[in-house]
C-alpha cells in the first residue's frame, strides 16, 4: 500500500515514485521477451511496433537520425506481459491513487530510447491522445527496464499540471525540450510551469495521471532506454468515440457504452 502522503503528492502533483517491482531477473526476462518481439520471433503480435519518428504522435519532428520505438500492446504478444500488466503491486497502487476497486488494460506501451540515437519525446498530456474514451481517469504505471535517468533520457513531469484541463494543442517543446504554452492566458491563474526530471530507477515503477504534462530529452548517452507503461482505466471508462486511435478496431461495444472485452482485460478487481 502507498502511504497516506504518497497519495497526497500523487493528488497534488500528478504523478509520484513508487517502489521497486521487478527484481534483477525479473527486468531480464522482460528484456528478452521485448527483443523477441521487436525481432518479430513471437506467434502473436502487439498492436503496433514502430519508430515514432515517422509517425505524427506527440507532434514528433525528430532529426532523420533520432529514434524511439514504440511498441502498443506487447502483452498482446507475450503472456509474460500481461502477467507484468497484473503484477499485484502495480493494480493495488493504482487502484488505491484512484479510488476504485476495478481495473482493465487500456493499452500498454513500450518506449525504447536506443544509445547515442534516441529522440525526445514532445511534451504532451495522454488522455488528449486518447480521444475515444472518457472520462479521464486513468493512471500510468511507467516501470523501467533500465535506468531512466537525465543522460539517457527519463521522463520530466510539470507538477500541478493534471488539474489544468486539456492543453495539448497548445503545448510546445522547447529547443531545450522543456515545454512551452501557445496560449499561457488560457492557464489557470497564479500556476507555474516548472517541469522536474523523474528520474527512476531498474525496476522502479512511476505513477502519472492521464492529464499530467510529461515530456523527455534525447538519449545521447551510451545507456540503452527501455520502459513499460501500463495505461490502467477504472472500470467506469465509457467509449466515446470522437477521434480515433490504434486501438479502436479492438473496441466493440456501442459509442457511450462501457468499455469492456477480451482486448481490454480486467487484471485487478478489490
Amino acid at each position: 500500500m502507498l502511504t497516506v502522503e504518497q497519495v497526497k503528492a500523487f493528488e497534488r502533483d500528478g504523478f509520484i515514485k513508487g517502489e521497486v517491482v521487478l527484481n534483477d531477473e525479473e527486468v531480464e526476462l522482460l528484456r528478452r521477451e521485448l527483443d523477441l518481439v521487436l525481432e518479430g520471433k513471437t506467434v502473436k503480435k502487439p498492436v503496433l511496433n514502430r519508430n515514432l519518428a515517422d509517425k505524427s504522435e506527440y507532434g514528433m519532428s525528430m532529426e532523420a537520425n533520432e529514434t524511439i520505438v514504440q511498441v502498443v500492446n506487447i502483452w498482446m504478444a507475450s503472456d509474460i506481459y500481461l502477467q507484468h500488466a497484473a503484477n499485484r503491486t502495480l493494480c493495488e497502487d493504482v487502484a488505491q491513487l484512484a479510488g476504485i476497486d476495478t481495473l482493465r488494460i487500456w493499452h500498454d506501451q513500450i518506449q525504447y530510447k536506443p544509445p547515442l540515437t534516441g529522440g525526445p519525446t514532445k511534451w504532451h498530456q495522454d488522455h488528449p491522445l486518447w480521444p475515444i474514451i472518457q472520462p479521464s481517469e486513468l493512471i500510468s504505471a511507467w516501470v523501467a527496464l533500465d535506468d531512466a535517468v537525465i543522460e539517457n533520457g527519463c521522463m520530466w513531469m510539470v507538477p500541478g499540471s493534471h488539474t489544468w484541463g486539456d492543453h495539448q494543442r497548445h503545448l510546445l517543446h522547447g529547443e531545450d525540450h522543456m515545454p512551452q504554452h501557445k496560449r499561457p492566458e488560457l492557464l489557470p491563474p497564479g500556476v507555474e510551469i516548472k517541469p522536474v526530471p523523474f528520474e527512476i530507477k531498474k525496476g522502479q515503477v512511476g505513477y502519472h495521471h492521464c492529464m499530467t504534462w510529461h515530456g523527455s530529452l534525447p538519449n545521447h548517452s551510451e545507456m540503452k532506454r527501455r520502459a513499460i507503461a501500463v495505461h490502467y482505466m477504472p472500470g467506469n471508462i465509457r467509449y466515446v468515440p470522437v477521434g480515433n486511435h490504434p486501438m479502436r478496431k479492438h473496441i466493440h461495444v456501442q459509442p457511450g457504452e462501457l468499455l469492456t472485452g477480451a482486448d481490454f482485460p480486467v487484471v485487478y478487481t478489490k
